[in-house]
């Protein structure tokens, strides 16, 4: 009896604290009076659904404002509208040049169209040599090792067109004692193209001769020849052979050897021998010279 007592009094203790361990927490039931816990945890499904749209109501207020920010600064920085130069109107007013007229604004078109040119003949007439002025220094051996000068100039063209090989030459030369002196001019007509390499040319002119020998002038005449090395006066070499007062008791031939190379475009040095050959006497003089192309 008394262990029945007891075993009731065991029961009654531990039936509670059963149920107390095992029984369904409040936070469970789907009731939110049951409990706070639940909801303090998990916000209501109304409460998201507002913060999400409240969320993309923001970000679409910043991104409107992002563009009302782009557009305001575009609008800070328009450059207003450029105003065209005169002479850009002048362009744009101005009606386009019709063929005609380009074809003869240009001389080049113009002449073709007249006539095709020789392209060949034209090059051979353009002068590989070019018109050259002299001056410079002269030694006279045989007139007591005297120095002089000598000025002059070479191939004038007549003809500025090149049709014809006409060209005028003249020089004079001295001692700086004037014991001797020499000058003359001469008409030179080259036989081949202007534009060759080689050239020959007859020489018909007047010159007059002074020695402390000998007093001659008159007729001169001969031949040059001339080779060029390099076109337009950059290099060439020549020999001139003439006669001065041909036939008569007083002749005297002249022989000239001139040889010239360009130091720049328009500047060029030349040197040369010459000899008189007379009966009287032989004479030499040799000379340098700056020459300044035409």
């Amino acid at each position: 009896m008394t262990w029945m007592n007891g075993r009731s009094r065991l029961l009654k203790i531990a039936l509670p604290v059963v149920s107390l361990l095992i029984g369904t927490p409040g936070w469970s039931s789907p009731l939110p009076v049951d409990s706070h816990s639940a909801s303090d945890l998990n916000p209501a499904a109304n409460e998201l659904t507002l913060d999400r749209r409240q969320g993309i109501g923001i970000w679409g207020l910043r991104t409107d404002d992002r563009e009302q920010g782009v557009e305001d600064k575009e609008q800070a920085i328009k450059v207003p509208p450029f105003a065209s130069s005169p002479i850009a109107q002048a362009t744009e007013s101005r009606p386009e040049a019709t063929q005609e007229e380009s074809d003869r604004s240009s001389p080049v078109l113009e002449k073709w169209e007249q006539k095709i040119p020789n392209v060949l003949e034209n090059i051979k007439r353009d002068p590989s040599f070019r018109t050259r002025a002299r001056l410079g220094l002269s030694y006279f051996p045989s007139t007591f090792d005297s120095l002089g000068w000598n000025v002059g100039v070479e191939d004038i063209f007549l003809d500025r067109l090149g049709a014809t090989g006409l060209t005028l030459s003249g020089d004079y030369q001295a001692t700086f004692t004037g014991k001797r002196k020499a000058g003359g001019a001469d008409l030179r007509y080259y036989l081949l193209p202007l534009g060759g390499y080689f050239n020959l040319a007859p020489v018909l002119g007047y010159r007059y001769l002074e020695t402390p020998r000998y007093i001659t002038d008159g007729l001169n005449v001969g031949f040059r020849v001339q080779a060029v090395l390099s076109r337009t006066g950059a290099a060439d070499i020549s020999l001139t052979q003439t006669w001065v007062a041909p036939q008569q008791s007083d002749e005297v031939g002249v022989t000239k050897l001139s040889f010239g190379v360009a130091l720049i475009h328009n500047l060029r040095v030349s040197t040369d021998v010459e000899k008189q050959n007379s009966k009287q006497k032989k004479d030499t003089r040799y000379g340098i010279s700056m020459e300044w192309m035409l």
